[in-house]
């Protein structure tokens, strides 16, 4: 099968759940509150949550299409890519891809002026965190070896470094 076609189908059953079908379930059963407050909220939802949506949608685009198109492989960890991707948003961040991820889902909380959102936000935040730290990380320092061990030195987890010279955060963490 195509590698487009693996990456499309990951993104609609993985991301598509995460981002879409699980939190349309929430708000069709936990509807948002409607007080004055809540309606504030949703006011300022849209200018602020629609652009986190677009841009969570297009970071997560960029990462997928990195895998295909540098690593060889997907965004599933049952097809992992073949080659360590270092390039765009990997060079500033290790986990882009879970960062846009999160950034959609605030977007939706912020839309919908949903406590409920939010809170599945942090659950699903939580798991990818234990994910990165338990399964990935452990995985990646095993096929990659010490190309990924100088990527992380190099390279901070979560929070982006936009200096341009990749030992200057090395050097400030």
């Amino acid at each position: 099968m195509k590698l487009v076609v693996r990456i499309l189908i990951f993104t609609v059953l993985i991301p598509g759940t995460v981002l879409v079908y699980i939190p349309l379930w929430i708000l069709r059963h936990r509807p948002p509150a409607t007080s004055p407050a809540a309606g504030i909220l949703r006011g300022l939802g849209i200018p602020f949550g629609l652009p986190l949506l677009a841009i969570g949608v297009f970071v997560y685009a960029v990462c997928a299409w990195d895998f295909g198109a540098r690593g060889q492989g997907t965004p599933g960890p049952y097809d992992p890519p073949r080659k360590l991707v270092r390039n765009r948003l990997y060079s500033r961040v290790r986990n882009p891809m879970y960062i846009g991820v999160t950034t959609v889902l605030v977007g939706e909380v912020l839309v919908f002026a949903s406590r409920t959102l939010a809170e599945y936000t942090c659950v699903i935040f939580a798991a990818c965190y234990l994910f990165v730290l338990t399964f990935e990380e452990p995985y990646l320092r095993r096929k990659f070896g010490a190309s990924y061990q100088e990527y992380c030195r190099q390279t901070p987890r979560w929070i982006p470094r936009f200096s341009r010279n990749p030992a200057d955060s090395a050097e400030a963490r």
